[in-house]
């Protein structure tokens, strides 16, 4: 079992900035995935970006070249900096973590972006 804790969302004027953090901690396998998806009212849950244990990332289209996702795999932590924020981002965002076929998520953290 992996315990996944999501922190860091709020309420931010289009343009600004906020930063995710989400904890795991639990039965963490070595090798592992994690990443940030988001879900919008009315809408499916979609990835936001994701990373390696090794750093390799990859970023959904809406969402490159100005979020940034890392790691820091001795905390078991992985963040989400966002910058220049826009209404459409408004999502509850949930952290998820996978290994050898394992999945888990997080409660998830709301994200407001003001126009």
């Amino acid at each position: 079992q992996v315990h996944l804790v999501e922190s860091g969302g709020g309420l931010v004027q289009a343009g600004g900035s906020l930063g995710l953090s989400c904890v795991a901690s639990g039965n963490i396998f070595r090798n592992n995935t994690m990443g940030w998806y988001r879900q919008a009212p009315g809408k499916q849950r979609e990835l936001v970006a994701l990373i390696t244990r090794g750093g390799s990332t990859n970023y959904a289209d809406s969402v490159k070249g100005r979020f940034t996702i890392s790691r820091d795999n001795a905390k078991n932590m992985v963040y989400l900096q966002m910058s220049r924020l826009k209404p459409e981002d408004t999502a509850v965002y949930y952290c998820r973590w996978t290994s050898w076929g394992f999945e888990y998520w997080g409660q998830g953290t709301q994200v407001t972006v003001s126009s």
